[in-house]
């Protein structure tokens, strides 16, 4: 027998990875942007200008969804490929990638730092342009998975700046927090 591994071995392996890392990356970045507040609902967001090009409330966790899933699946890929060159680097720069990305939504719409959130995107999209990079050489599907978060990526930081652009000083436009002070 000239295989390490059969076919269905493989599937079945892979399924495992598959089975932790999607579910894993799902959950972290929707807990990410649910205990930032994110979203349509968060009072300072509400308050600010939107550029015309912003997307309806609902496109944002449809789409979020479908790109964790997949760079979950681009996760396992890599992860299943166990002795392949390059495995160990490629899996810290996802990881790296998906910190950053995980602290994206706290420091927008908790911290109301518009700016830094900008400077952040920047920095996640280099971070995952390097996992896309590193995942293609591992195995090159893995890599194609990570281009739609690619190209999200850049409409976020274009939807980011618009909303810095749009609103000088957004920071200050923060809701002030409820008196729990009776006047008498």
């Amino acid at each position: 027998m000239s295989e390490i591994a059969s076919t269905g071995q493989l599937r079945m392996v892979f399924l495992r990875y598959a089975l932790v890392a999607v579910p894993l990356v799902l959950l972290l970045g929707l807990a990410s942007g649910m205990l930032a507040g994110s979203g349509y609902d968060n009072a300072w967001f509400a308050a600010l200008a939107k550029p015309a090009i912003m997307p309806p409330a609902r496109a944002f966790p449809v789409a979020w969804s479908i790109l964790y899933v997949m760079q979950g699946i681009a996760l396992a890929i890599v992860l299943q490929a166990r002795g392949a060159a390059g495995r160990t680097a490629a899996t810290t720069a996802f990881v790296i990638q998906l910190l950053l990305n995980l602290a994206w939504s706290p420091l927008f719409f908790a911290a109301h730092h518009v700016e830094a959130a900008l400077v952040l995107i920047v920095a996640i999209f280099v971070a995952a342009a390097v996992t896309a990079l590193l995942f293609w050489r591992v195995r090159p599907v893995a890599g194609v998975l990570m281009l739609p978060y690619l190209a999200w990526l850049l409409f976020a930081g274009v939807l980011n700046y618009e909303i810095m652009r749009l609103n000088p000083g957004a920071e200050a436009l923060a809701p002030k927090p409820a008196s729990t002070q009776i006047s008498l």
